[in-house]
Parts: structure tokens; sequence; C-alpha cells
């Protein structure tokens, strides 16, 4: 298994990641139990999932450009 699919597959699990924190965040506002941090918090990991998302595109087109597969 080569850097480049570690890499790949590194990144693709913190953005599944990502997203279950959202919507684990959301679940537990939504119990009635929770407060607008968890609102905040879920923001926040949707954010960092979305970045991750920019990132794993613009990796995959650099190491395409210098001729890794």
């Amino acid at each position: 298994m080569s850097l480049r699919s570690i890499h790949l597959i590194f990144i693709v699990s913190s953005i599944v990641l990502a997203i279950l924190v959202a919507i684990w965040s959301i679940g537990m506002y939504t119990s009635g139990q929770g407060s607008v941090g968890y609102v905040v918090f879920a923001a926040g990991s949707l954010l960092s999932g979305s970045g991750l998302a920019v990132y794993l595109v613009a990796f995959v087109r650099k190491t395409r450009a210098i001729g890794m597969k």
C-alpha cells in the first residue's frame, strides 16, 4: 500500500468521523439535554469536514499532476 493510499484513507476516515460527530452533536441538542454549545460543536465539525473534503480534492489533483498513482 502506497503512502498516497494511506493518506487518502486517513483523510476519508477523518471526514466520516467529522460527519458522525456532527450528527451526534445535533442528536444531543435535540434530545432536550443539550445546549447551544452542541450546535456550535456540530457546525465546527461540519466546517472541519468541509475543509478536509476540499483538501482531499486538492491532494488528489496534486498527486495526479506529479504522477503518483
